[in-house]
């Protein structure tokens, strides 16, 4: 299987992006993982919210294949424990799946197509973060998940 986080604009912090290479770097160690950033949308303060989030979406789409299984980084979605979470990494990896997809939408959120895309939503916390912030959260919750999948001493109960 594998596993690619979609992530829609780009991270001008050095710091950040620096931690997210590092749990992206860890990760190949346990799977064949991609991270793909759809650059900003042009022109972006010229348009309303609702056609960015539709322009990023198109943009979200487009990469996904009919078989992958997407799961949205959502404000709304459900939230699991790390171990809880690491399951779920499981039960997939189980299902045969070629494609594990988690996309991490923009400021404004996801366009209704790709909440119908979607077949699943996960939320981080109950507290709102940037989505620059989410991209390190969710690497290495993914790279936690792992660890605890091969009983390796990262994850403390």
């Amino acid at each position: 299987m594998q596993l690619t986080v979609i992530a829609v604009g780009k991270t001008d912090q050095r710091e950040l992006n620096n931690l997210i290479g590092n749990y992206i770097s860890r990760l190949g160690k346990y799977i064949s993982f991609n991270f793909d950033i759809i650059p900003d949308v042009k022109a972006s303060k010229s348009r309303s919210i609702e056609q960015q989030k539709i322009s990023e979406g198109e943009e979200i789409i487009a990469r996904l294949k009919p078989t992958d299984f997407v799961v949205l980084f959502d404000e709304h979605g459900k939230t699991y424990t790390s171990r809880e979470f690491a399951e779920k990494i499981e039960r997939r990896m189980n299902e045969s799946l070629k494609r594990l997809v988690f996309v991490i939408g923009g400021p404004y959120g996801f366009s209704k197509a790709v909440y119908d895309r979607a077949n699943s939503l996960l939320s981080l916390s109950k507290m709102t973060f940037s989505h620059q912030m989410v991209r390190l959260f969710a690497v290495e919750q993914i790279y936690r998940a792992f660890t605890i999948l091969n009983k390796e001493p990262y994850h403390h109960d």
